[in-house]
């Protein structure tokens, strides 16, 4: 159980089922067993608009390779979702939420002008424009140099304390796991264990 507000971490060696847990987490693939409750609502009877709209609503990604479109500008990276979802004031909340980053200098830079950390930041302000209440991150620092790494988990960490954000994020790195209250330890598709490291 992840409750609300709770920043987590998921580890595990290669093949383990952490991305799978994670895609299922996310609303991306329904489990073949067992149960997944999202607030409450068990996930593999809600058909696929259910879930595409539990997705854009509720969960924010971000990704180790960032997933940026290279030829656009980080506030119009930004902006992606909300032209998904519709509404009013895109360009506004585009850049309240690089501003929450530390970005807002850089709205009007594309990718390959920004660092791999300021990249990362601009997937973080996508991943929670639509105001998620839950952000999933995939190795969101494997790409990334140690300092760089630890201003990302920071940034996490500020997320999670100031704007409530449920944080669960899949990690190889020890270091990393350390930002987060509670560690999972996944093998061979199961979880084999738990860490509690701070007490919320």
């Amino acid at each position: 159980v992840v409750k609300d507000g709770e920043m987590v971490s998921i580890m595990g060696p290669s093949g383990s089922g952490k991305s799978t847990l994670m895609n299922v987490l996310g609303c991306l693939d329904k489990p073949t067993s067992g149960s997944y409750k999202l607030d409450g609502v068990e996930v593999s009877r809600m058909g696929d608009d259910r879930l595409a709209e539990v997705r854009n609503k509720k969960i924010g990604f971000v990704f180790q390779s960032y997933n940026l479109l290279s030829r656009t500008s980080a506030l119009a990276n930004v902006e992606l979702p909300l032209i998904y979802k519709g509404g009013m004031n895109n360009r506004k909340r585009a850049k309240e939420a690089l501003k929450k980053v530390g970005l807002e200098g850089r709205a009007n830079h594309k990718p390959n002008e920004l660092s791999g950390g300021e990249q990362q930041r601009v997937a973080i302000a996508r991943a929670m424009v639509n105001d998620p209440t839950i952000i999933l991150a995939d190795e969101p620092t494997g790409n990334l140099d140690s300092r760089t790494s630890d201003e990302i988990m920071k940034l996490f960490t500020q997320l999670n304390k100031e704007e409530g954000m449920t944080i669960i994020l899949v990690t190889h790195e020890k270091d990393v796991a350390l930002f987060t209250q509670r560690i999972i330890h996944v093998k061979d598709g199961r979880i084999s264990n738990e860490e509690i490291l701070k007490t919320t």
